[in-house]
């Protein structure tokens, strides 16, 4: 059997991805709220794209609850901040700091992940979960460039 340092710390994880999924459901929310309140060429141009990162984050919502729900706990309730800005600018530019914000919830929720099965099958999720972000991240930088 591993020893403590290599098995999952199913508390620690409980606690690290509900603090990931606050995050989480503001992202989901977020990008809708941007997708649909765009004006003009930036609702042409963005709105679609931005609403199919909106869905893909709702997903990212489940998988999370299924970690936590699979791990005894309770998912969080709590949304972290959300905001409306008239300016497409603005609101790409918010969208930008809370997707960084999630992806450093999501590293830190690595963490208390050991060696076991379930411990690299969560690490491998909270991965993939990053490397759509910084995709998403990167969308929308070259945005606003």
């Amino acid at each position: 059997m591993p020893d403590s340092e290599e098995q999952l710390d199913e508390e620690q994880a409980i606690e690290r991805l509900n603090a990931a999924l606050r995050h989480q459901y503001r992202s989901a929310l977020q990008y809708s709220i941007v997708a649909a309140s765009l004006l003009g060429l930036e609702a042409q141009a963005l709105g679609p794209r931005l609403t199919g990162f909106g869905d893909e984050e709702l997903n990212g919502v489940r998988q999370l609850i299924e970690k936590i729900v699979s791990f005894g706990g309770q998912p969080t309730t709590e949304v972290a901040e959300l905001r409306f800005e008239e300016r497409a600018a603005d609101s790409l530019a918010w969208l930008v700091e809370c997707e960084a914000e999630v992806v450093e919830a999501l590293q830190e929720a690595i963490e208390p992940t050991g060696r076991e099965g379930r411990s690299e099958a969560l690490e491998h999720l909270l991965e993939h979960m990053i490397m759509r972000k910084q995709h998403q991240i990167d969308f929308l930088r070259r945005a606003t460039a």
